[in-house]
């Protein structure tokens, strides 16, 4: 298909209504709740309790870090699946719908499982008063009780002390880094953003991390030391030790459970072997009766899906790169990834940035690798929080050939145009990435209704 037809596929695309469903959906589940970051345990505790405690009922793991952690949680819960347990997976936020964010043996619960759950919660007067997230995690939290899973895998969402998720009492808790971000949350520092990472570790839970900072370290050593549980580093594989191709990351790690094993994972990235590093070291100090044999290890590890993360697409003909990096440490493992593959040019960046996010920082050094990039405005970024492509047209556009489509659809179908032959990289945000996958139907859900 020339370049020509395919715009014209894609903008006769654009004028279905590709937003609405999942947004009708959360509507209908949430239809009063407020937004926004409500810090503290106790509403959540409280609603848990009104429904029995249904987070007691299984057993869980509890994963928390600035980047990655999405992709660890996701690895663990892969192994455990193909081990034989019947397991759940929390992870947010959602690509393209909601569903995504709550899923069971490897699939999310089907649209009328979620409406029946949330319309049980509705009766429930605790629930009154939670945030959208805490009313997400209660949600989550209580499907896999009735699902009747045996072990849950629970990304943290924002932080960790005060996170909605800090309810469980896990087998392991693991950080897989610390990098400024939400820092008008978290602080303004990188001690500060570690203390409150680390509000996660419980007593009698071991930590596990691949932070390699030795100052942050040290802290990671101080509150550990203090709670009396063990802090462990991961043996990371060496440089020399990983392959990326466009479909898949290779490598070598060395484990005190399994010796030297070789592993592969359908992710994208010298970061996801890392990620998968810790993944393994999370599995290989699990009990004895989760922790897998070697085979099964390397096969959930190879069947994992997370999408958004360098997620590289061949559509009609032309290649597409969608990754989700929204802050300076998940553009630096971007451009990583662009410079260890050899993708078709031209290349150009489609981006959508959050208004409080340091796009100054994250497009420098990635516009220095782009032949050209337009600024867009993703249509499900939250009003309160959209950015302002002319700025950054002010101070970047001495980088590259840039341009500004602040409207979504047309600024994909000129993307599109523009890379001809090459390839298209959708970056910026989750709600920049969740979009346009769910545009092009390469989503977690396709071939299915949100």
């Amino acid at each position: 298909m020339d370049g020509i037809a395919g715009a014209q596929e894609l903008q006769a695309k654009l004028s279905d209504s590709f937003f609405l469903d999942d947004l009708d959906l959360v509507d209908r589940l949430f239809p009063s709740l407020s937004s926004g970051v409500h810090w503290g345990l106790e509403r959540t505790e409280k609603s848990l309790k009104s429904l029995g405690d249904p987070h007691r009922s299984y057993r869980t793991i509890h994963i928390g870090g600035t980047n990655g952690k999405g992709s660890v949680t996701s690895m663990v819960a892969a192994v455990l699946e193909t081990a034989g347990f019947r397991t759940g997976c929390y992870t947010s936020p959602h690509l393209c719908s909601f569903r995504e964010r709550i899923r069971v043996s490897g699939s999310p619960l089907t649209h009328d499982r979620v409406v029946g759950l949330a319309q049980e919660l509705r009766n429930v007067p605790e629930i009154c008063g939670l945030s959208f997230f805490e009313l997400a995690t209660v949600l989550g939290l209580y499907a896999f009780a009735c699902e009747d899973v045996e072990v849950a895998v629970i990304e943290v969402g924002l932080g960790g002390r005060l996170d909605a998720t800090n309810v469980i009492h896990p087998e392991i808790t693991a950080i897989t880094n610390v990098a400024l971000d939400h820092s008008d949350y978290l602080g303004d520092s990188l001690s500060e953003i570690a203390r409150e990472k680390l509000g996660i570790v419980k007593s009698g839970v071991p930590l596990i991390t691949t932070e390699s900072d030795e100052g942050l370290l040290e802290i990671f050593r101080e509150v550990t030391r203090d709670v009396g549980v063990p802090c462990l580093k991961v043996n990371e594989p060496a440089p020399d030790r990983i392959d990326v191709t466009s479909h898949r990351t290779r490598f070598t790690l060395e484990t005190s459970a399994w010796g030297q094993i070789e592993c592969e994972t359908p992710l994208v990235g010298r970061h996801q072997a890392r990620n998968a590093a810790l993944a393994v070291e999370i599995l290989q100090h699990m009990p004895d009766d989760l922790r897998p044999e070697l085979e099964t290890l390397r096969t959930g590890i190879a069947a994992v899906e997370y999408h958004g993360r360098n997620q590289i697409e061949v559509i009609n003909g032309r290649v597409w790169f969608f990754d989700v990096a929204h802050n300076v440490a998940g553009m630096d493992s971007l451009v990583d990834t662009i410079d260890s593959l050899d993708v078709p040019r031209p290349l150009v960046a489609l981006v959508g940035v959050l208004g409080d996010k340091d796009w100054r920082s994250m497009l420098s050094t990635l516009f220095s690798r782009m032949d050209r990039a337009i600024l867009t405005q993703a249509p499900s970024a939250p009003l309160d929080r959209r950015w302002k492509p002319e700025d950054a047209f002010q101070t970047l556009e001495r980088l590259v050939n840039l341009r500004i489509q602040e409207d979504f659809q047309e600024a994909l179908v000129q993307a599109r145009s523009d890379a001809g032959q090459g390839t298209v990289l959708v970056t910026g945000s989750v709600h920049t990435v969740g979009s346009a996958l769910k545009i092009l139907g390469r989503g977690p859900l396709r071939g299915e209704s949100c």
